[in-house]
């Protein structure tokens, strides 16, 4: 196969764009390639075979004229690079059956001539292809004799069979050989593997045609289980090996279709239409060189779109680089952003460096959740194990990254494996072997810590994660172990400033805002501690620990205050209310009071009560009540209450909700609304 030699690379990506610019300029818009950029080609369709002639003779037996088929070294010369190899232009078109056809019950005879052994110039057809059920068991008739005349009759006739052709998309015409062929038995004369060759071409595009129509319908899954199927069939086909890129590309399996792009083009050099698709995979990961590359070998000319892409893309990922060396992390959040925004939306790199801008920024749950995305694709699968990001080799960033996160969230044993995995891939980087050391110093002085602080010697334990602090000033998990010991010890002031400390690093961080709302009680700062347990009743409501410390800063700070608090209460079960007067002093006491206006024998109320008794104890902090409508008409009649269940929720005695026949989301949002 001759290939057009591939123009010399550009040496730039500014050269690459100009060069393109100019070669677009001169061409007109419809030489290029139709469906060029079509993730799967249009299978083009084969041409016909030429119409088989043919002559019956007195004896029954039929005598068919063929044009002579091209050598079988043709099939594999004659490539397409659509994205399909089409039909060869002798095989028969699907659903034809040219080259013989019965008559009575005599025996099929190919000849080369146009009359059946009229002539002693007449010759086998080694090169004849039949596509039919020749014989119901796969097994061509001999070949003729170089000379025939009369006294050398032809074979007697067989028996009649009919054979029966089921419904369906099958390629009839292939079936006996298949039989024989599956049977083991292979090939006796060229002639037959000619015909088993020319089978597995009409089933190979037979099953590409089916992948492409489930392609074309969003199916990746079952379009890549057919073009699996074709390439078992044909292996070494560029072709196939790009389609089957593309259904990789639909399941986002990046990596796997970089691969099989390269497969494709180790087959077939000049294929134009891999290293289209593999410029624009490389763009996607933010492989700026490879993508060049690939888009400098595309012919007739690179895409003007995917050259832009690249360029943007280059351009940004340059200024985040340089505004990391300068711990610029603002610009690298905005660059690394715009990087991904551009078109490198699959790069695990730039994730990473998003990540660890987040991080530096102290928006660590951002951070966590940007490191885990760029975890989740197979960098490695597609890049070479000598790309350099930042100065670190290939993987090596994204451990180091994923450490720096870990530790920042605690995870100090996660943090140590990525380092150790980070030092192994790059042992001489020296940001890499200064984040080793640290995340061992901060990942021991932990662990003594909490050693320590489990054995009650709380003074050496503070000064453990004293230590870890030293090498990691930001860890809000060690200000926060910290904060425990120092309140232990009674030094409140001093767990309070640490509890702060780590609320700047990690606002909502729930184990700080805890000490530090205990702190503050005491010291008798009862207006902090109610704000801070408001806060923690609003991030964990099912929290009994939590409604119970709020429920006692509450009747602390009104007591403080000179306010009468001995009706309050805590917990328990709903209380039942069975007269006016009780009604009247339940629902005038401080906090929130909740009634339910039932009875027993209502089948909603009957529903809704064990929600009603869950929410009791789900937030202890609130009166439940209940009024049977039928034993305490009166409080029923003074309340307005004509549907059954009502409830009303009264705040320090006033009124503020009141709903008839609620779900059991819309009640309990409602208790958690006015209960915190």
């Amino acid at each position: 196969m001759s290939h057009r030699p591939p123009a010399p690379m550009p040496d730039t990506l500014s050269d690459a764009f100009a060069a393109a610019v100019l070669l677009s300029s001169t061409d007109k818009p419809d030489t290029l390639p139709p469906g060029r950029l079509s993730p799967v080609s249009p299978l083009p369709h084969s041409s016909k075979l030429p119409t088989p002639s043919s002559s019956s003779g007195s004896s029954g037996s039929v005598s068919v004229s063929r044009a002579p088929l091209a050598p079988a070294s043709g099939l594999a010369s004659r490539r397409s690079h659509s994205g399909e190899i089409p039909l060869p232009s002798d095989a028969p078109p699907r659903g034809a059956r040219p080259g013989h056809r019965r008559t009575g019950s005599g025996p099929l005879i190919f000849t080369s001539g146009t009359s059946a052994c009229s002539s002693s110039a007449t010759s086998p057809l080694t090169n004849a292809l039949p596509a039919g059920n020749i014989y119901p068991s796969g097994r061509l008739t001999k070949p003729l004799p170089s000379s025939c005349s009369a006294a050398t009759p032809p074979p007697p006739p067989r028996a009649t069979r009919h054979d029966v052709l089921g419904s369906g998309t099958a390629n009839y015409g292939h079936g006996s050989i298949v039989r024989s062929r599956c049977g083991g038995a292979a090939p006796s004369t060229e002639e037959d593997a000619m015909v088993m060759r020319a089978m597995s071409v009409a089933d190979r595009e037979e099953v590409k045609r089916a992948g492409n129509e489930q392609y074309k319908k969003g199916c990746f899954e079952e379009a890549l289980r057919l073009y699996d199927r074709a390439l078992a069939m044909c292996p070494d086909n560029a072709a196939c090996r790009g389609n089957r890129a593309a259904a990789l590309i639909g399941l986002r399996r990046l990596g796997e279709a970089v691969k099989e792009c390269e497969e494709a083009l180790r087959i077939d050099p000049s294929y134009g239409r891999a290293h289209q698709r593999l410029a624009s995979l490389h763009i996607r990961l933010g492989h700026i060189e490879d993508a060049l590359r690939h888009l400098s070998l595309v012919t007739p000319q690179p895409d003007l779109l995917e050259l832009h892409r690249l360029q943007t893309v280059e351009k940004h990922l340059g200024r985040c680089v340089d505004a990391r060396k300068v711990g610029d992390w603002k610009s690298v959040l905005r660059e690394s952003n715009a990087a991904i925004a551009a078109g490198a939306d699959s790069s695990a790199l730039l994730l990473a460096a998003r990540a660890e801008a987040l991080l530096r920024l102290n928006h660590i749950d951002e951070a966590d959740l940007a490191i885990t995305s760029a975890s989740k694709f197979d960098y490695s699968s597609s890049c070479s194990p000598d790309t350099k990001y930042c100065g670190f080799l290939a993987n090596a960033y994204l451990f180091y990254v994923h450490a720096q996160v870990d530790m920042a969230l605690g995870r100090f044993d996660h943090a140590v494996s990525s380092v150790d995995k980070a030092r192994i891939i790059d042992p001489g980087n020296t940001e890499v072997v200064t984040m080793h050391n640290k995340v061992k110093a901060v990942a021991r002085a932990r662990s003594l810590g909490n050693e320590l602080f489990n054995s009650g010697n709380f003074s050496d334990a503070c000064l453990a994660y004293g230590e870890g602090l030293k090498q990691h000033p930001v860890n809000s998990v060690l200000y926060c172990n910290r904060a425990a010991c120092r309140f232990n010890l009674g030094q409140w002031e001093k767990s309070i400033e640490d509890c702060n400390e780590a609320l700047k690093i990690k606002p909502n961080y729930s184990k700080a805002l805890l000490r530090r709302a205990a702190s503050y009680g005491k010291m008798e700062r009862w207006v902090e501690a109610v704000k801070d347990y408001e806060v923690l009743r609003k991030e964990l409501p099912g929290d009994t620990g939590v409604a119970e410390a709020y429920f006692h800063a509450q009747v602390a700070l009104k007591s403080s205050r000179g306010e009468e608090v001995s009706n309050m209460k805590f917990g328990g079960e709903v209380e039942a209310i069975t007269g006016m007067e009780q009604f009247q002093m339940a629902t005038s006491l401080p906090g929130v009071s909740v009634v339910h206006f039932m009875t027993p024998l209502n089948q909603q109320c009957c529903k809704i009560s064990p929600c009603v008794n869950t929410l009791c104890t789900r937030y202890p902090s609130v009166n439940f009540l209940k009024v049977d409508v039928n034993e305490s008409p009166a409080v029923a009649r003074a309340e307005n209450v004509r549907t059954i269940p009502t409830f009303k929720i009264y705040k320090n005695g006033v009124r503020v909700k009141e709903m008839i026949c609620p779900s059991q989301q819309l009640l309990e949002y409602s208790v958690r609304h006015y209960g915190i």
